[in-house]
């Protein structure tokens, strides 16, 4: 898994396991954000997969899934509302950590 430190509090990654939960945890993040729709992909872990790992490692989960569409105002308001709220650092992932980045650079104008 490809890690991009963005931030100080935000970080992006491409696909990761309910296993690779608790390196992120020690890592010192607190919540788990997905940008990638459930199914894009065969063998791809859901995102309730990964929220009940991170539950069981008392982290919060966010879903926020951008798919081919375009990004909606709806989407970059709870992205910033992630990002910029009271959820410590978060860890955001999707297939490669592209549609992160978007809406990253999105949230910023």
């Amino acid at each position: 898994m490809q890690v991009h430190k963005v931030t100080e509090k935000f970080t992006i990654s491409g696909q990761i396991s309910a296993s690779d939960v608790p390196l992120i945890k020690a890592s010192g993040f607190k919540t788990i954000m997905c940008n990638r729709p459930d199914g894009e992909e065969f063998g791809q872990p859901t995102a309730a997969i990964i929220k009940k790992a991170a539950e069981d490692h008392e982290m919060k989960f966010f879903y926020l899934p951008l798919g081919r569409s375009a990004i909606t105002n709806e989407l970059l308001e709870g992205f910033r509302d992630v990002v910029n709220g009271d959820h410590g650092s978060v860890f955001a992932y999707c297939r490669s950590g592209s549609r992160c980045g978007m809406l990253w650079n999105a949230s910023q104008n």
